[in-house]
This record gives structure tokens, sequence and C-alpha cells, in this order.
């Protein structure tokens, strides 16, 4: 066997190598939940429902269960009622306008931006580092980057004085 060989079944194990619930129990309550959140904020850019009745259809899904339903309501609910709000503060690092991006990725950064915004328990860095993860699993092949960028450039005029402390420990 080639190295390439070897590298390949290591990378890409058979799905019956795999434990079935090993990722799913690993991933926490509020990537659960923001998970949730963005689907329906999904289904809220799309058909312009009431918040309310997005969250009940969210509710219903299965596996809501496991998520931290105070996180999922305040990021759902924070998204729509602020969403002039947090558009505004995305504007200003986003290359067109945000009702022009996919609503996944709109979704995301709406989601991220809330949390730099309202969450400063979450460590600016791990809302970047999950809004890039939400754009993986759910958005277009390279959104992740724009995502990344994006929410980057935002947590540096939504958290100044973090993220500068964050980059003088670094130099």
């Amino acid at each position: 066997m080639t190295e390439t060989e070897t590298k390949l079944d290591i990378a890409a194990p058979s799905p019956a190598a795999r434990p079935a619930s090993k990722k799913a129990s690993q991933k926490s309550t509020r990537r659960r939940s923001r998970e949730l959140a963005l689907q329906g904020l999904y289904e809220w850019l799309l058909s312009g429902e009431r918040a309310t009745v997005i969250g009940a259809h969210v509710r219903e899904r299965e596996g809501f269960e496991r998520c931290d339903p105070a996180h999922f309501e305040m990021l759902l609910h924070g998204c729509i009622d602020e969403a002039a709000t947090i558009d505004k503060a995305l504007a200003r690092h986003v290359d067109r306008k945000t009702s022009q991006l996919s609503p996944v990725e709109h979704g995301v950064l709406m989601i991220g931006a809330y949390e730099l915004m309202h969450c400063l328990d979450i460590p600016y860095r791990v809302v970047i580092n999950e809004a890039v993860e939400l754009a993986k699993i759910f958005g277009g092949t390279d959104g992740h980057k724009y995502v990344n960028g994006v929410i980057d450039k935002a947590a540096a005029d939504l958290r100044p004085a973090e993220v500068e402390a964050a980059r003088a420990a670094r130099r």
C-alpha cells in the first residue's frame, strides 16, 4: 500500500467504522443552538414570517432538546428584532448589500454580529470560530472564508478593546 492510499484510508473511514453518535455527542449545546437559530433565520430571510412562528417550527425539529434553549431564543429573536442594526454593523465589512448575500452567509453573519454585540461572555475569537464552523456546515464551498473575514473586521469595530488586547498579546 502506498503512502497516499494510507492517508486516504485514514482520512475517510467507512461509515460503519465511525461511531454514529460520537460527533453529535461532542457538539456543545450552544453550537446546536446556533445551528437551529441559523435554520430559523434562513426561514425568516426567505419567508419574512414572524419570529414566534419560526421559533415554534424549529422547536418541533428532532434534536432540539440537545440545544441551549435560552441561547437559541436569544439568537433567533435578537437577530430578527435587531436585523437593521446588525446589517448596519455588517455593512462596512461586506462587499455588497446584505440583502444580496446568500441567506446562509447572511444568517451566519447576523448570529456572529449579534453575539459580538450582546454576548460579552463569549470571547470574540470563539464567536469567529463558531461562525466559521456554521458556514462550513451549512454554507457554500468558500463561504466560511468570507464569513471569517467579515466577522473578524466586525469584531474590531464592536469589541475594539478585546481585539486590541489580543493583538498586543501576540506581539
